[in-house]
């Protein structure tokens, strides 16, 4: 084995794979695309096929680039979309049906029905969520009831459940493992993440059978070996999270305290509540943040639907951008006079309000509202959002202070701009990473520390690197006039109105 470590990074809408040195530097990535499908109006599903392929694409892709050898790679680590469903023969590895995608809505009318028999409470006490279609657990629940004799034979033991980790790993080591990691299991409402155990009430009431389930392991631990037949050598899997616990490693945030927001398609803030497992009264998430050698540390997490959206938007709705690039330089055009507010409840709006009936909504338009002040809300509407998230976490957790230094990532972090009115809005500094690959980064530390190739948590921490750091330069007035005009636009927003 050599000192190289590939990490793997199967997302919503494509999968990539990256490979890093010993040092902890990225010397190949590969990256493919796959297909999206729409079978009825709020389904999303994913053909299990087409992401195994668009994985080994990828792997292949990075080695060349890379020009690496399979046999040099010591470890694998992946990280992957959370709550997307998988179920396939345990025989034959061939998928039922579909994969059922984490922003498919079918099963809404089900959360709905369990509400009414006030369970939700009983959900979030054992799993820190709310009964949303979001998570697996209803999913897995749908899909058992409307695939003939699915449920009998998951009771025989002849099916496997899985999110997308799962089936990558039964895939990558030819059937011969059927596991998961805390961070994935936690987000399917089925997995008590008190006592860190499948939960049988829980699983009674979705009618889930147990031996459908995977083994549950920590984040950084041996999860199989890849058959040799995949890509050509055998190289032990030894590292495992869902993306955004996986971004949140990858950020080094391991202290009680510490913040990080990814700023993609939308936005997901974790704050690392350390051994406190933290009951939300904002209707924020309780989630596993990773467990380690047995260890289990906690998060809030609070997530926004729209974010880089708002930008797509932008370009492709109103077509008054041709490149998101353009939003900054064009936010800065912005007469400082009109205060527009964008909420972009397009899809409803997400934590702490959880109101899917909210629709977007353009406050405090004038005249003289063209380009520039749309492209100042799209980019605000963010940083407001996450502010939102942060005074819930604060409201709720109080031992971490009212001090955050917030870490970030994803595609929006480009934007000096949108940073430093982040920084601004949220009157706290905002660190941009020398590494902005932090969900594979951190996928790939779990592998690499565990193979004993890469340092372990403390000295990681200290060889993150600092990109910029934005602080805040508002003062207080207009900040505080600014916020109390968001809150105004998003009262008028939300649906019960």
């Amino acid at each position: 084995m050599g000192g190289f470590v590939l990490a793997i990074d199967q997302g919503t809408t494509s999968s990539r794979a990256i490979v890093f040195d010993g040092d902890m530097r990225i010397v190949g990535i590969g990256q493919k695309e796959f297909p999206q499908h729409f079978p009825k109006s709020g389904w999303v599903e994913h053909d299990p096929e087409d992401i195994w392929q668009s994985v080994l694409s990828s792997i292949h892709d990075a080695f060349g680039r890379a020009r690496v050898e399979p046999h040099q790679i010591a470890a694998i680590g992946i990280t992957n979309q959370r709550e997307t469903v998988v179920v396939w023969d345990r025989e034959t590895g061939r998928p039922l049906q579909n994969a059922i995608v984490w922003q498919d809505r079918r099963t809404a009318s089900y959360c709905d029905k369990l509400k009414r028999q006030d369970l939700e409470k009983l959900f979030v006490r054992k799993t820190g969520l709310l009964l949303d279609p979001y998570f697996s657990g209803t999913k897995l629940s749908w899909l058992l009831s409307n695939v003939k004799g699915a449920r009998a034979r998951a009771a025989k033991g002849e099916l496997c459940f899985g999110t997308i980790d799962t089936y990558l790993i039964w895939r990558l080591t030819g059937g011969r493992a059927h596991v998961t990691d805390a961070t994935n299991a936690s987000r399917t409402l089925m997995f008590n993440i008190a006592t860190n155990e499948w939960d049988s009430e829980l699983l009674e009431i979705l009618r889930v059978p147990a031996a459908m389930l995977p083994e549950v392991k920590d984040c950084a631990a041996d999860f199989g070996v890849t058959d040799p037949a995949v890509f050509g050598a055998a190289v032990p899997i030894l590292g495992v999270a869902g993306d955004q616990q996986a971004a949140t490693i990858g950020q080094a945030c391991f202290a009680p305290g510490m913040m990080k927001s990814t700023y993609g398609t939308g936005c997901f803030a974790l704050l690392n509540t350390g051994s406190d497992m933290v009951r939300s009264k904002s209707r924020l998430l309780t989630t596993i943040a990773y467990r380690i050698d047995g260890k289990t540390t906690y998060a809030l997490e609070g997530s926004i639907f729209i974010a880089g959206a708002a930008v797509q938007w932008l370009r492709d709705g109103l077509k008054i951008i041709g490149d998101a690039r353009e939003t900054g330089t064009l936010a800065e055009l912005a007469d400082p006079g009109q205060q527009v507010y964008l909420v972009p409840a397009f899809t409803g709006l997400g934590a702490p309000w959880w109101d899917p009936e909210a629709r977007g909504a353009v406050f405090g338009m004038t005249r003289n509202t063209g380009p520039a002040e749309f492209a100042r809300a799209a980019l605000e509407a963010v940083c407001y959002q996450t502010r939102d998230l942060l005074d819930a976490m604060h409201k709720d957790w109080r031992n971490g202070g009212d001090e955050t230094v917030l870490r970030v990532d994803g595609g929006m972090v480009a934007s000096d701009w949108t940073m430093q009115r982040l920084a601004d809005l949220l009157d706290s500094p905002v660190d941009r990473p020398a590494i902005t690959e932090t969900t594979a980064l951190g996928a790939a530390f779990l592998a690499g520390s565990r193979a004993g190739i890469w340092p372990g948590m403390e000295e990681f921490s200290k060889a993150w690197a600092r990109d910029r750091r934005f602080e805040p330069a508002m003062d207080e007035k207009t900040r505080t006039t600014k916020l109390k005009g968001w809150r105004n636009a998003v009262r008028r927003t939300l649906s019960d109105f």
